[in-house]
């Protein structure tokens, strides 16, 4: 079920205050940036594998997927820094031996959440323009996208390295806003951590929360809540939108 968040109901629907609507959404293309791991993905396995391949090396015990899966959103950086606190190892090594065996195992087990294969295409012929923002390294992102074969849904796909910061900076969305040439009041990000909304929040758009997901809101507030992704392309994709003309 797609709900709104905790917002408070106001006359002016203006990002970040946006009211329940059982209504389809407004008539006009809207930019859709999408997160990649627990919101198009579930990367748990393949990431757990690579994460206890690099601890093995270093002859420590593996970690559980549910250990793993809480450390998921920063930047993989941030991820084998977590899975090795406390061991001194060297953390650029370790990033770079996780990168490698990553690259040659990223979709060993991964799948597409249901609803995407079928959805990605559906909002994209609504009229909506379709992003990617993921801190994962955006070499591996491409990699996956054109595995599944979604990556032609997107005209735009950042990723850890594309720019100078991660989520939760706006940075990323604030690039992809820029490239696409969309108002902040067509803006949507969607995601399943707090670093999505966060990023959203400091960019002046609005968020909805991947609850099917396996990340952290944490203390944000999202514009809306998708319980699944049918239920978030049946909102947006509930009529063709017509594109704004050019001068």
């Amino acid at each position: 079920m797609l709900t709104a968040a905790r917002r408070p109901l106001g006359p002016c629907p203006a990002p970040g205050n946006v009211p329940y609507s059982s209504q389809p959404m407004p008539v006009r293309p809207q930019l859709l940036i999408f997160d990649l791991d627990g919101t198009l993905i579930d990367s748990r396995h393949d990431l757990t594998t690579a994460v206890n391949h690099v601890r093995a090396h270093y002859g420590l015990p593996p970690l559980s997927m549910e250990t793993v899966t809480a450390y998921i959103g920063n930047g993989v950086a941030r991820l084998v820094a977590r899975a090795l606190e406390g061991t001194g190892i060297n953390p650029q090594e370790a990033v770079a031996l996780q990168a490698a065996f990553y690259r040659d195992h990223l979709a060993d087990a991964t799948v597409l959440y249901p609803g995407v294969a079928e959805g990605l295409p559906r909002l994209q012929r609504a009229g909506h323009v379709l992003a990617v923002a993921t801190n994962k390294p955006v070499e591996a992102c491409d990699l996956i996208l054109r595995h599944f074969r979604i990556r032609e849904h997107f005209s735009h796909v950042l990723g850890g390295g594309s720019t100078p910061h991660l989520k939760p900076d706006p940075e990323p969305i604030l690039t992809i806003r820029r490239l696409a040439g969309l108002p902040a009041v067509d803006t949507w990000v969607i995601g399943d951590h707090y670093t999505d909304l966060e990023a959203a929040r400091r960019a002046g758009v609005r968020s909805i929360f991947a609850l099917w997901g396996f990340g952290q809101q944490g203390a944000e507030q999202p514009t809306r809540t998708a319980s699944s992704f049918a239920e978030l392309t049946r909102l947006f994709a509930a009529q063709t939108v017509r594109r704004r003309s050019r001068p």
